[in-house]
């Protein structure tokens, strides 16, 4: 496994204060709304088959009057994967040792008028290095100046990067949030980008750089988008949809999403795991 010592250290300090950055944020939405909701912090430790440790994180959890349910994560872990599970992951095949920091952040909102929201941005090191992650919206109920407005920021953040990410992204977001058993779309989408891979110093500083662009887009938007709808009137029918769909978001989330599997096959905190799925969801 390469080292990427300093290079290990600036991610996870990155992903650390983008943590501290959006909780604020949605802490302070929710005084707005005149709630005293607070996050929950929760640290956990891996360890290892061989029982030595194997790195950790802190979950994240808030429970209020306009989120009714947001985790937002951070875990830094090592180790090894398994033999069978090291040959789905770039460039472990050949040595199954691993290092991985990230954030993964699920917004459940109260109001069904505000968009539930997914973003993730993380940091791995097998034989290889490389930078993944990407950002999604979930509205239940769908208004295109919402979609188009978030949309546009993250088209913003790929464009200041590279004239072809948005349009890469954006269509791996389509592909990937994607529920087959349904044949519908977990969400608007929005983008979604694995292997960017570092080689040298200038490789991670670039993909780093964009990384750290993708979270300052979600951090910029997403608390745009709830302040726009979390005073909105709602029926009973309007939550009843956003239930149906929440249905519909954790068979995606644990049925096909590689976050999810990533983090039970290495031994991960469940609850922290476990968090992105709604407080509350009906089936029909």
């Amino acid at each position: 496994m390469t080292d990427w010592t300093e290079q290990r250290v600036a991610a996870r300090g990155w992903f650390e204060s983008l943590r501290d950055a959006i909780c604020a944020e949605f802490t302070a939405i929710e005084r707005e709304a005149g709630s005293d909701a607070e996050f929950d912090y929760s640290a956990w430790d891996r360890t290892e088959a061989d029982g030595s440790h194997g790195g950790g994180g802190v979950r994240g959890l808030i429970k209020g009057k306009v989120f009714e349910k947001a985790g937002v994560n951070v875990s830094t872990v090592e180790g090894r994967f398994s033999e069978e599970f090291a040959k789905s992951i770039n460039g472990a095949g050949e040595d199954p040792r691993f290092f991985a920091s990230g954030i993964s952040l699920v917004a459940h909102m109260s109001n069904p008028h505000v968009p539930a929201v997914h973003m993730n941005t993380r940091f791995l090191v097998t034989t290889k290095a490389w930078f993944g992650g990407g950002a999604d919206l979930n509205p239940p109920l769908p208004y295109a100046e919402d979609t188009d407005d978030f949309h546009a920021r993250m088209q913003a953040a790929c464009d200041a990067h590279n004239p072809d990410y948005h349009a890469r992204f954006k269509a791996w977001a389509d592909d990937y949030f994607y529920i087959p058993h349904r044949g519908v779309h977990r969400g608007v989408g929005g983008i979604f980008y694995d292997h960017l891979e570092c080689t040298d110093q200038p490789t991670f500083d670039a993909n780093f750089a964009f990384t750290q662009d993708v979270g300052r887009a979600f951090l910029d938007i997403f608390p745009a988008l709830v302040r726009r709808r979390m005073a909105q009137e709602f029926t009973p029918a309007d939550k009843h949809q956003q239930l149906v769909w929440r249905g519909r978001y954790a068979e995606f989330n644990l049925i096909h999403d590689r976050g999810t599997l990533f983090g039970l096959k290495t031994g991960g905190n469940i609850d922290a795991i476990l968090m992105s799925l709604p407080p509350e969801a009906v089936w029909e």
